[in-house]
């Protein structure tokens, strides 16, 4: 089976995930964080990348990302994931010990109205729904602990939203989404495909040759 599509283009807004190898550990004390947001604030300037929202967890993080150049995702990406991968390695003095990352990343592109604002709240939701915090703002590893309680300089990471925060942001990120929400949600992270309306979806799966990712799984019947 070959890989399935990345899309790649600009211009489009993306949630992006990658996971540990082996669903190991990798940020264990508040210096491996840092250590990744540094590579990330690296990434962000290297590539003149608009990061929207982020949220480092334990084993996986999530970013939302505003490439404005086609290649801009996957060359952003994969310098991430290849510069922590080897700095991570360097620090533990593990180079050659094996995989930090599962795999290559996982993206979908999202509609930038209130999709976009359900795929933040899912975002900067994960260290409450995996009980890591009491509030969503309270941990300090994502986008939405900079924008409550970072200085200038630790908001610079961030750039303006194209839609604007529902009121009262805070609330409503530490209000659970709903179930068709999260299942839309996580049918995207698996098969990556388009979290949008349905005119905008087919839009995106045309120009971004996403076809493959809404298309019912296993092999057709004989016959049929």
């Amino acid at each position: 089976m070959g890989r399935p599509t990345r899309a790649a283009l600009g211009g489009y807004i993306y949630h992006v995930l990658n996971r540990a190898n082996a669903r190991k550990t990798i940020f264990e004390a508040d210096q491996d964080y840092e250590a990744f947001e540094q590579v990330l604030a690296e990434a962000v300037d290297r590539a003149e990348m608009r990061l929207l929202a982020y949220c480092v967890m334990p084993n996986h993080w999530h970013l939302v990302l505003w490439p404005r150049e086609d290649g801009d995702l996957s060359r952003f990406t994969g310098w991430l994931t290849l510069t922590h991968t080897q700095r991570w390695h360097a620090h533990r003095k593990t180079v050659g010990s094996g995989h930090v990352y599962q795999g290559r990343f996982k993206s979908f592109p999202v509609e930038d109205d209130a999709h976009f604002l359900t795929v933040c709240r899912y975002v900067e939701r994960n260290p409450l729904r995996a009980n890591l915090v009491r509030s969503a703002d309270r941990w300090r590893w994502d986008s939405l602990w900079r924008w409550r309680h970072g200085d200038a300089e630790q908001q610079r990471l961030l750039s303006a939203w194209p839609v604007r925060r529902s009121p009262g942001w805070l609330e409503h990120v530490n209000r659970p989404l709903n179930e068709p929400e999260l299942t839309a949600i996580r049918r995207s992270v698996a098969r990556g495909a388009p979290y949008g309306g349905p005119e905008w979806s087919e839009q995106a799966i045309d120009e971004l040759a996403l076809e493959s990712t809404v298309r019912p799984r296993g092999r057709p019947r004989k016959g049929s």
